[in-house]
Parts: C-alpha cells; sequence; structure tokens
C-alpha cells in the first residue's frame, strides 16, 4: 500500500527529471470518490511560481478496467477543442516511480462538482450547458480529430449490437450469483434493436453529474473521467447522462439539473441530432443495463480479494439493487408490479 508520502516525494522525482530542478512539491492531498483510479492534488513551486498538477494512479483493482492510453489520448484531442478538458500533461506506463502507471493533468482550481446546494437558478445555467456540450460533443467528427487511432471506428449498424455483446459478456463472466432482471433486460434489447447510429460520434461513456467541474459563477470549466470513451451511437452518451440512477429523489430532472424534456431539446439543438423516442428508449434500457455489469464487475472485485475499497463493495450491492429496479421499470408496467 503506498503511502501519501511516498507519492508525494515520487512525484517530485518525476517531475523535476522532466521540468528540470527548481520543481517542488509543497503540499498533497487525496481525492476521494472516483473508483477507477486513485487521484492527488499536487500543489508546486516550479522556478519559483506557483502550479497545480492532477496525479491518477492506477490502483490494483477498480470498478472497471481501463485503458490509461486510451484515457489521456482522449484528453490530447479534446482539449484543443471548445469541449473543456484538463490540460494533458504526461502518460507514464513505467511502474519504478509510483509502482502502478499514472498520467499527470494540469489542475482547475476553485472548482466543485457537487450540485446539491446549487439554487434553482444555479442548476438551470449548468443543465443548459451540460447539454449543450454534450451536443457539441456528438456533432464532432472523430475523424477530424484522429480518434481512429485510439479506437476501433464500428459500423453505423453495428453501434448498438456490439456494445450490447461487449456488456452482456461482463455481466455474464462476473457474475456471482443469477442476475434475473439483467437477463431479462438483454433478452428484450436483443429483440428489439434500434436503428442505425444517426452518425459516428465521440462517446464520453460517463457523462453524468459529477463527472464535470464547475466555478462559483456555476459555468462548467472542465468535463472529466473520459476512460470509458469510444466510438458509437450519440444517443448513448444521452441515455446514460438521463438515467434515473444520478436523480436519486428527483427522477424528473436530468442529472439533478433540468428537466428531462428541456435537456432533451437543448442536445437536439446543439448537436443538430434527432432524438427518436423508440431509439433513445432502447439506449435507456442498455445503458442501465451496462450500469449493472460495471456495478457486478465490482462485486467481483471484491469478493475476490482484489481490492478492499468500501466503494466496491456499495456499488456492488447498493447500486446493483437501485439499478436493476430502473430496469424492472422500464421492462414492467408500473400496474402489473405488485
Amino acid at each position: 500500500m503506498i503511502t501519501l508520502d511516498q507519492v508525494q516525494s515520487a512525484s517530485a522525482t518525476f517531475l523535476q527529471e522532466k521540468w528540470g530542478d527548481g520543481v517542488e512539491v509543497t503540499n498533497i492531498e487525496k481525492i476521494f470518490g472516483g473508483a477507477s483510479r486513485e487521484t492527488y492534488r499536487l500543489s508546486l513551486l516550479v522556478d519559483g511560481e506557483k502550479r497545480g498538477v492532477i496525479l491518477r494512479r492506477d490502483p490494483p483493482s477498480s470498478l472497471i478496467d481501463t485503458e490509461r492510453e486510451l484515457e489521456f489520448g482522449a484528453y490530447a484531442r479534446i482539449y484543443p477543442t471548445d469541449i473543456p478538458v484538463p490540460e494533458p500533461l504526461f502518460l507514464v506506463n513505467d511502474k519504478k516511480y509510483l509502482e502502478q502507471p499514472f498520467s499527470v493533468m494540469g489542475a482547475i482550481d476553485n472548482c466543485q462538482t457537487d450540485v446539491s446546494l446549487l439554487s434553482v437558478q444555479q442548476k438551470d445555467k449548468l443543465g443548459t450547458q451540460k447539454y449543450t456540450l454534450l451536443g457539441k460533443l456528438a456533432a464532432k467528427n472523430p475523424l477530424d480529430l484522429r480518434f481512429d487511432e485510439l479506437l476501433p471506428v464500428p459500423d453505423l449498424n453495428r453501434c448498438a449490437i456490439e456494445q450490447l455483446t461487449y456488456w452482456q459478456g461482463v455481466i455474464n463472466d462476473d457474475e456471482i450469483h443469477p442476475q434475473p432482471i439483467a437477463q431479462a433486460a438483454i433478452r428484450w434489447l436483443h429483440k428489439n434493436l434500434p436503428a442505425a447510429a444517426q452518425k459516428l460520434a465521440i462517446v464520453h461513456g460517463d457523462y453524468r453529474t459529477g463527472n464535470f467541474l464547475f466555478n462559483d459563477e456555476a459555468e462548467i470549466t472542465a468535463v472529466l473521467d473520459w476512460e470509458m470513451c469510444h466510438l458509437g451511437d450519440p444517443l448513448e452518451d444521452l441515455a446514460w447522462s438521463l438515467d434515473p440512477l444520478w436523480s436519486w429523489e428527483e427522477p424528473h430532472l436530468a442529472g439533478r439539473l433540468i428537466p428531462v424534456e428541456k435537456a432533451i431539446e437543448l442536445w437536439k439543438e446543439s448537436s443538430g441530432l434527432e432524438c427518436a423516442p423508440q431509439n433513445l428508449h432502447w439506449w435507456r434500457v442498455f445503458v442501465a443495463l451496462k450500469a449493472i455489469a460495471i456495478w457486478i464487475s465490482s462485486s467481483e472485485n471484491f469478493e475476490k480479494g482484489e481490492s478492499k475499497d468500501s466503494i466496491l463493495a456499495m456499488a456492488g450491492w447498493v447500486m446493483t439493487d437501485r439499478q436493476s429496479r430502473i430496469l424492472l421499470g422500464y421492462l414492467v408496467p408500473k400496474e402489473a408490479i405488485v
């Protein structure tokens, strides 16, 4: 188990090799809440000037296996665009520094992710930005941004079935006990495949409230956590962002910010794309299944002792139950539940 002091010392050594001896790590803090990487904020003096960076270190186990090259590569390609992301600085696969691979990004100061204390007006402002940005991302040509160098390019007719096949495999491989609701959803999804994707899109993969930073003026300053990025149907990101799991006691709101109907209209206006109800419904069922697969995978890691991080146990227990209830609501009319 690596200590905070060890991370600070090793980080200083690495950054001095990159930027010279005039680098000093003056403070370090661990940022809790992420489940795919260990995250640290480093305060630096670089030749006497203050600077902050974020270090993301691979843990022995996480909620989902991710490719650090993909995540870093996505940041590098998105950074020059109008989608705000942290500046990608270094990707390090060598384990000699921190015992695990890691990446270093520029820090964005005076920002937060928690929307719970915002006013209705602030939430409306934030939600408008959130879905406008998501529409802008959907409108981009991933080939123009060289995402084909990072990711396989699916046929528009196969975006849905390829994603379904992958996450079905995760459930079948990792489930500790039977998942009848998930299996029912898999059968429904196979029988009711949506129309081909309107266009090939950069799919963030985890676009939700909590995965972006905003400042005191309720302005989004960075979209985070691109490790599940892939190329596919833009409706997938929209559906994920609308999942009731992210709203808890406010299911009528998209990500606890704005009404679902408004979010969809903003996305359509910004992306220039259509949103056929039957296609969006398919993707909403799918993303609930995908989430169950992630929670199941975390349960397996915890059960096998690959990690004893409490967030993995919680995700595999509480989140699986909640997501199964969401799936059941999609698949069974409310009047049929007694």
